[in-house]
């Protein structure tokens, strides 16, 4: 054997070594990995039955959301109805009643003045 032989083998003993040492931690990768793939697995068939439930839960809002769109639009009109409701009893008897209001208030006022002293105070006329 030769001095070129012996660092062959040298070398050749050299790199086995290494690639043991080297296969450790990636047989340990290996084994993480496997694990990383069973945990996103296990994420991933948790998910579908929640994402199912969440659909569902927000397919169910939406329907009562339109029925309380329904109900909104239903108050709307009806405080509009009120509205207007309450404009036409102020003009249909707000006026009639001011006058019946001025026309007593007069009276009194005659009555009063008559009962002091039966003529009308001085300086003041009837329109």
């Amino acid at each position: 054997m030769s001095g070129g032989d012996i660092a062959g083998l040298v070398a050749a003993g050299v790199f086995l070594l290494l690639v043991l040492f080297l296969a450790v931690p990636i047989l340990k990768l290996g084994k993480v990995l496997d694990e990383v793939r069973h945990s996103i697995k296990d994420l991933s068939d948790g998910a579908q039955p929640l994402m199912t439930e969440v659909t569902a839960t927000v397919s169910t809002t939406n329907e009562q959301l339109k029925k309380v769109d329904g109900i909104s639009n239903n108050v709307a009109d009806a405080t509009a109805n009120l509205s207007a409701l309450s404009s036409l009893v102020s003009a249909t008897v707000g006026s009639p009643l001011i006058k019946v209001a001025s026309f007593s208030y007069g009276v009194r006022s005659a009555l009063s003045a008559r009962k002091q002293g039966g003529s009308r105070p001085a300086g003041r006329r009837s329109r």
